[in-house]
């Protein structure tokens, strides 16, 4: 098969395409034809040398759809040509965390792209469970856009952060791919949405999907916006996945009690905290990775009945991942970006 893959950490430069070889499904595997796979930021830190153990070479993406090619002799669930998607984050059945649906608290939580070799590739082999059957609603494009940043975003604000109608809720780059939908999610449990955005073309598309007020930080010290917006009160939730250079405005804007949701370091992986603020307004910093099985089953089920949607910003062909991840890197996307295989 064709694949694009890296042999060493580095740019975008280090990403090649061409051959690779075949996944062997395992009894209890399917074998899935690539149709599409959607970039995260995930892509950028593991090519870039992120502190987990890949193989390598390497193949990054943890968003596909595709159909089932070949069905293992042990599978039971799904036949050939059926149209799925794949769960990104990945737990046997057997150990305790799935049964309790807290896949991502187990040492042996794997995800697509990341320990395992991932779907920048024409074909891919997972066990039967993790491979989900979609519907025609949707385009490949569309479903890739979903399992990771949909899942990641309910884990934030509902398994985490547990926001409820009524609430406020400051969701930093809303024209991200996980900004996106968690403008879409907030704004389905009856929270109020205030959102951060880097460009002013993506004001207007962030109110769309729901954003209250968008604030533009590149021209306006967002906290100081948000507390002007609530009228000095600040906001009960704050979605961050940016790093240092938004955590110390969270700090200023949260409510006293306020909780915030963290799944990433886009700006880069260490702060500094004011303890005395942390413990005198009692806040919460509430870690988030991914989510289990069932909640993607759950963030599914929105998908279907058309609560949320994904927002696809580009599409490259396979073979121009480099220039896909120079896009992401940029912060110029609304919405995810996506290979089409």
């Amino acid at each position: 098969m064709n694949a694009v893959f890296f042999e060493k950490h580095g740019g975008p430069e280090v990403l090649q395409y061409g051959p690779f070889k075949d996944p062997i499904p395992a009894p209890d595997e399917v074998l899935i034809g690539v149709k599409a796979c959607a970039l995260n930021h995930l892509d950028i830190w593991v090519r870039q040398g992120l502190p987990v153990v890949a193989p390598m070479p390497h193949i990054p993406g943890s968003d596909v759809c595709g159909v089932v090619l070949e069905c293992g002799k042990g599978v039971r669930h799904l036949q050939a040509g059926q149209r799925v998607i794949v769960a990104p984050g990945q737990l046997p059945v057997h150990l305790a965390e799935a049964f309790a649906a807290r896949d991502s608290y187990c040492p042996e939580f794997r995800i697509l792209g990341l320990q395992v070799q991932g779907g920048y590739a024409e074909k891919v082999a997972v066990h039967e469970r993790f491979a989900v059957p979609v519907s025609d609603k949707l385009t490949d494009e569309q479903w890739a856009s979903v399992p990771l940043a949909a899942l990641t975003a309910w884990h934030m604000l509902v398994t985490r952060a547990s926001l409820k109608a009524g609430e406020t809720v400051l969701v930093h780059a809303a024209g991200s791919g996980i900004g996106s939908f968690a403008v879409q999610i907030a704004r389905s449990l009856g929270a109020t949405v205030y959102a951060t955005a880097g460009d002013p073309g993506k004001v207007e598309r962030a109110k769309k999907l729901g954003a209250a007020e968008v604030i533009l930080y590149k021209t306006r010290d967002f906290a100081e916006e948000v507390l002007r917006l609530t009228g000095g009160r600040g906001v009960d939730v704050v979605f961050e996945h940016i790093g240092p250079e938004t955590w110390p405005g969270n700090f200023k804007c949260m409510v006293r009690g306020g909780r915030m949701a963290v799944c990433g370091v886009t700006s880069g992986p260490k702060v500094e905290v004011d303890l005395r603020t942390l413990y005198s307004k009692q806040f919460s910093i509430l870690g988030a990775f991914m989510g289990s099985l069932a909640e993607l089953h759950q963030v599914l089920e929105l998908v279907e009945r058309g609560v949320i949607a994904p927002v696809v910003d580009q599409v490259f062909p396979l073979k121009e991942a480099a220039d896909s991840h120079r896009r992401m890197e940029s912060r110029r996307n609304f919405g995810k970006i996506v290979l089409k295989i």
